[in-house]
Parts: structure tokens; C-alpha cells; sequence
């Protein structure tokens, strides 16, 4: 760790310390290849289309959901690693993008190491909730997970609101998903006793393919409503994307993955609406 850092550079820019409690989404599954950075970075830019103000926290060591944006780590001064450790505000490490309303707190190399930095510190299960769980300007943010259930997607749990989990239409899909429904239910227990799921996101769907269809069926018949009616189709276009340093809606905002997510944001706005009337007022501290 290096100190109070500036940050400095055309992409950055410092936000005034005022607004809204945000609302908190981690898009979480320890299983990897799943889509669950693609949909980090698609969701907030669909959020961020239809007229929220969004910020994404990539919390991810890989960063992809920061060089998606075309964010080059290399060149960071500050990242989601200082913000863990009290050395730089969320608000000051945050980066505009190219999407309107949007901006990211990217990721770093350092964050690999955070894993093992966090054991010995205290309230090491609270720290991303301490930098978060403020008055923002931000209707929502949206955290990036990594593919693992560590210390930093447990930071991530413990500050949430609710999680949208990511499940690729294939064989082992439902492998692990037990682990981490089991985990929500030790965070809400210990933690963060109003954190709940979402919904469950199918991505990478093929109608082409019976073992998609089959695979679809089972989710929709052991979850029930928890899982969203929008399903991301597999789609070249939403691959190559990320090479451009874009997200799939402006890379190419007419592909069927474009608008999936378009879809996804706007069915996700009509759960809040629902989930937030059935809600009593949360404590702003």
C-alpha cells in the first residue's frame, strides 16, 4: 500500500461527495466463464442507457471488467485495491467512461494480494461496506465479483443489497450454485441480514441446442420466478466487444446480445420497483 494517492489523467475525474443512498447489485458466481464480468459490464451500461446513473466497482483481480471499458490498468494511480484498504475514496477512483452516466472503480494487479492483506485486518469483512454504504451520486452500483468465494466477494455480499447470478446454459450449470446460495444464506445470517438473490441470469443460451433448452428448463423448474424471464443468447458479437475496450451495447447495440441486456436492465427496474415497495426503510449509516 502506497498512501493517499491523486488521481490524475483525461479519463479521470473526481465526483462531488453528495446524493442518494445507491442501490447495491454484485453480479456473483464462483464458477468461471459463466458471463458473469460480460454481464457486469452490460448491465451497467443497459442500466446507464435507459437513464440511471451507475457505478461499476470491478473488485475482480483480472480486471476485466476495467480493460472492457478500454481502462488501462498499467497506468491506474488508484484502484478498487486503496479503496479496500482506506488509502483512496470510492468517489476519487472512480473513472468516466465514454457511456453517459456511467463510470467504473477499476481493478489492479495489487488486488491479487488483497486475499491474503485482508486476514490480519480489522473489519476485514466490512471494508468495501464502509466505502459504500453512503450518500453517492449514483442511483446504482453495481459490483463485479471475481470467480471465487474469498474475502473479496465477501466484502462485496456483505455491503449488497441483492445478487444477480450469472448461469451458463450447459451441462455442470447447476454444479456450485448450491455453495453459493449457501453462502448468501451465511452472509445474510452474520453480516448483511437483508441481502437476498436477485434473480438468476441464463446466459450463453442456444435455442439450437437441446442440452440449452434442457438445461433452461431445469433452472426455471428448481428456481421458479427467482429467474429472470430475459436470457442471453450466445453471441459473437458480445465476444468481441471487450477487444474494442466497448461494451456489447456500443459496440454493436443492434446484436442479440445488445438486446438481451437492454431487455435484462429494463426487467431488473420492474423487480426494484417491487422489491423496494415490499421494503421498510433502510438505515443510512
Amino acid at each position: 500500500m502506497s498512501g493517499q494517492r491523486s488521481i490524475t489523467g483525461s479519463t479521470s475525474q473526481a465526483t462531488p461527495k453528495t446524493g442518494k443512498m445507491p442501490r447495491i447489485l454484485s453480479v456473483a458466481n464462483q464458477k468461471g466463464g459463466v458471463g458473469k464480468t460480460t454481464t457486469a459490464v452490460n448491465l451497467s451500461t443497459a442500466l446507464a442507457a435507459v437513464g440511471k446513473k451507475v457505478l461499476l466497482v470491478d473488485l475482480d483481480p483480472q480486471g476485466n471488467a476495467s480493460t472492457g471499458f478500454g481502462i488501462r490498468r498499467a497506468s491506474l494511480h488508484a484502484s478498487t485495491y486503496d479503496v479496500l484498504f482506506g488509502e483512496a475514496d470510492i468517489l476519487d477512483v472512480a473513472q468516466e467512461t465514454k457511456v453517459p452516466r456511467l463510470s467504473v472503480a477499476p481493478s489492479s494487479v495489487h488486488l491479487s494480494g488483497a486475499e491474503i492483506e485482508l486476514v490480519t485486518e480489522e473489519r476485514r469483512e466490512f471494508r468495501l461496506r464502509d466505502a459504500l454504504r453512503r450518500p453517492m451520486p449514483y442511483d446504482y452500483v453495481i459490483i463485479d465479483c471475481p470467480p471465487s468465494l474469498n474475502l473479496l466477494t465477501l466484502n462485496a455480499l456483505v455491503c449488497t443489497d441483492s445478487v444477480v447470478v450469472p448461469l451458463q446454459c450447459e451441462f455442470f450449470a447447476l454444479e456450485g450454485l448450491s455453495q453459493l446460495t449457501k453462502t448468501i444464506e451465511r452472509v445474510r445470517k452474520a453480516y448483511n441480514p437483508d441481502l437476498s438473490i436477485h434473480g438468476v441470469l441464463l446466459t450463453m443460451f442456444d435455442r439450437r441446442n437441446n442440452l440449452s433448452r434442457m438445461v433452461a428448463g431445469d433452472v426455471r423448474d428448481y428456481f421458479g420466478d427467482v429467474v429472470y424471464d430475459t436470457v442471453i443468447p450466445r453471441n459473437v458479437r458480445v465476444s468481441e466487444a471487450p477487444s474494442h475496450g466497448l461494451p456489447a451495447i456500443v459496440y454493436d447495440m443492434n446484436c442479440p446480445g445488445a438486446k438481451a441486456y437492454i431487455h435484462l436492465a429494463r426487467e431488473i427496474l420492474k423487480r426494484e420497483k417491487v422489491m423496494l415497495a415490499a421494503e421498510t426503510p433502510r438505515d443510512a449509516a
